[in-house]
């Protein structure tokens, strides 16, 4: 097994104007002369953690973090004004020329790997490599699967408790209820809302039960932006078309990535993974045995850690 690297300090911070008024919080870490590596958090909604800049070499890597519009450092928090995916994916591109990355490589899970994607599709020329995992493809049936049909399966208690807060006429759309709750006036049923939101995520992400990440995610601040954030994208499909990585895969095919994910992802099913590989020619795919969804999962860890690591030996002139 391989451990994260040791706590490390923030090199610089800056606090970047984007559009509609936001601004990014942005750190940097490691080497300032190793490779460019921007971890591109979960979510929506997330936020980037200590942990994630654990993940690689810093003596190897130039290690990159931002938080998203409306998610974290950044501000205002929870905002949905000019908040889409084509917003997000703008702000990396800033990020990267304010930074004067030329290329980099892109790492992120779940929302992260979704983000990544699109971005590597916009800008095929500006990736080294993507390290990928917990794979999002951001299609209708991956959101139904979350939100319908799919996840309340195996967890029947805890969608039980995720619908409480929505009366039994509007369960029928449960992702409009709790955009309707969660931009209401009423900061209460906001409230609830939010922490029910941040219990359903906190309680499927992981194959055992992590007490610390629920109580995270229903953290009043983390909760509410967590959940409006999310309740915003997903009822909007991402804010793009469905099937777009997949459709678009060609603009893939000259960059190398690995594909990690757990075999008991109950968030984002293996098979998401599994298509996305045998679909991108210059992919790796690593199925872990023993994990869910969430990057707190050892085994996930572990296998980041162990790439990043190898991406050292592999990419041209990394070595």
């Amino acid at each position: 097994m391989y451990n994260c690297f040791p706590p490390l300090k923030v090199n610089e911070i800056y606090s970047l104007p984007v559009s509609g008024g936001h601004k990014l919080y942005v750190e940097e870490s490691g080497s300032p002369y190793g490779i460019p590596v921007l971890l591109v958090h979960s979510g929506p909604g997330g936020f980037s953690e200590p942990i994630h800049r654990r993940l690689f070499d810093p003596e190897r890597y130039r290690i990159i973090l931002f938080d998203q519009r409306g998610c974290g450092q950044s501000t205002p928090l929870a905002s949905l004004e000019h908040n889409t995916t084509q917003d997000l994916l703008s702000d990396m591109e800033i990020i990267r020329r304010t930074l004067h990355v030329d290329r980099w490589i892109l790492a992120g899970g779940g929302w992260g790997s979704l983000l990544a994607l699109l971005y590597a599709q916009e800008h095929p020329d500006r990736i080294q490599a993507l390290l990928l995992w917990s794979i999002f493809l951001g299609r209708v049936k991956d959101i139904q699967w979350f939100f319908e049909d799919g996840t309340r399966r195996i967890f029947p208690d805890y969608w039980q408790a995720f619908l409480a807060p929505i009366p039994v006429a509007e369960q029928g759309d449960v992702l409009e209820a709790y955009y309707n709750r969660l931009t209401g006036a009423d900061d209460l049923v906001r409230r609830v809302a939010a922490k029910a939101w941040g219990s359903w995520e906190g309680k499927s992400t992981t194959l055992e039960p992590q007490q610390r990440r629920i109580e995270h995610f229903r953290e009043p601040s983390h909760a509410n932006s967590l959940a409006r954030v999310s309740c915003h994208y997903f009822r909007q499909n991402c804010f793009i078309p469905d099937g777009q990585i997949l459709d678009n895969i060609l603009t893939l095919a000259k960059i190398p990535g690995t594909i990690i994910h757990g075999r008991y992802d109950m968030v984002c099913l293996l098979e998401n993974a599994w298509d996305l590989h045998h679909a991108w020619t210059g992919s790796q795919l690593k199925i872990i045995r023993d994990a869910g969804h969430a990057i707190t999962e050892p085994p996930i860890i572990d296998a980041i850690v162990h790439t990043s690591n190898e991406m050292l030996h592999e990419l041209p002139g990394a070595g």
